[in-house]
């Protein structure tokens, strides 16, 4: 029998169903886990999910792994071979906002001792179970902290999706087989 999904899940895609099934929603508060989806979801700004879903091995291989130490070290040698890959998003606004985010990223870990207790700081250790929204207060709340740091490409519509995608809101249709509600 057919599970029901997310009307967005494209179910002809196998990496959508499976980053629907198996990440999505799901509580992933790892460090590593935490800076790769922000840089991803920096990169999809004006652009689809999906898109960056495909091209996420070739982020990963771009970006050394999703290091923040490394990407905050990126000089402009760096960002022209980025500049050059057509597997990933060649934007040179992004590229070097992903710099810029990757050093304020280490700095509120240092600042916090994780960027994990920075975002708990914001939520009481909340999960916030919601549906049919692309922002919310604390996306607001944020994105609003994060920019006045130096990041770029964090608007609140962006952090939502990066809540739900490292599970600190959880958004499955009513429909979904993966919906909870509290």
């Amino acid at each position: 029998m057919n599970k029901k999904r997310c009307s967005w899940c494209n179910l002809n895609n196998p990496k959508y169903v499976k980053y629907h099934d198996e990440e999505w929603c799901k509580l992933n508060l790892d460090e590593d886990y935490l800076y790769e989806m922000l840089l991803l979801e920096c990169f999809q700004a004006g652009l689809s999910w999906e898109c960056i879903l495909n091209k996420r091995e070739h982020f990963k291989k771009a970006f050394d792994n999703f290091d923040p130490n490394k990407v905050s070290k990126y000089d402009e040698t760096k960002i022209n071979e980025l500049l050059t890959d057509k597997n990933i998003i060649r934007n040179r606004l992004k590229i070097k906002t992903a710099i810029t985010n990757a050093i304020i990223f280490l700095e509120i870990e240092k600042e916090y001792k994780s960027f994990k207790n920075y975002l708990l700081s914001f939520t009481d250790e909340n999960i916030i179970y919601e549906t049919g929204k692309t922002t919310n207060e604390l996306s607001d709340k944020i994105s609003a902290d994060l920019y006045k740091r130096g990041m770029r490409f964090v608007g609140s519509t962006t952090i939502y999706s990066y809540l739900q995608a490292i599970g600190l809101i959880s958004s499955h249709d009513k429909e979904c087989f993966l919906h909870i509600s509290k």
